[in-house]
């Protein structure tokens, strides 16, 4: 009762939505769902079957969440890339107007951050396992079963292909592609 659900949300069966958690217009959550206490969900978020999101994380508009997906505290995913022009002496911002699509059995650690695509999707792969304070750049690709660990930070558009592993700490820089099972 204590939770805010804005127009035309739709629940699967058996969903659970904690106090103070807020879910945007046209924003879906499927069957056997926990949305835990004050979860913020945007506009237009799908969230599948079977998906447990943690206190404080925060889902940006737009956002496709596979099944049996499960997201810690503090976690943001979605915001803007860090995209910006220099013109006119300044740094003018870029719209950042992609979104981000995570495959089913992907767990994602806390305060890790997942940056919306600048026009298109950031992408995660099914069963990919993501760390806590991690960083993923807009338009990024993650294939499946990558496995990234703790401070890892990746620019943006880079290709990190099926069952890579990034070590703790891992540094990539923008436009980069790590191969199939590369660690």
């Amino acid at each position: 009762p204590q939770a805010v659900l804005e127009k035309n949300v739709t629940l699967g069966n058996e969903v659970y939505i904690g106090p103070y958690a807020v879910t945007g217009e046209n924003a879906s959550i499927g069957d056997g769902s926990a949305i835990l206490a004050g979860v913020y969900i945007g506009n237009n978020v799908k969230v599948g079957k079977n998906c447990r999101i943690y206190p404080y994380a925060v889902i940006y508009d737009d956002v496709v969440i596979g099944n049996n997906v499960i997201i810690h505290s503090g976690s943001i995913i979605g915001a803007d890339g860090f995209g910006y022009k220099f013109r006119n002496n300044r740094h003018v911002k870029v719209p950042q107007v992609g979104n981000v699509i995570i495959d089913d059995n992907v767990e994602i650690g806390a305060n890790t951050c997942i940056d919306r695509g600048a026009l298109g999707s950031t992408m995660i792969g099914a069963g990919s396992k993501i760390d806590n304070l991690v960083q993923i750049g807009h338009n990024n690709k993650v294939g499946k079963n990558v496995i990234m660990c703790g401070l890892t930070g990746v620019s943006g558009s880079c290709n990190i292909e099926d069952y890579a592993i990034l070590a703790g700490s891992s540094g990539i820089a923008d436009h980069v592609t790590i191969g199939q099972g590369a660690v």
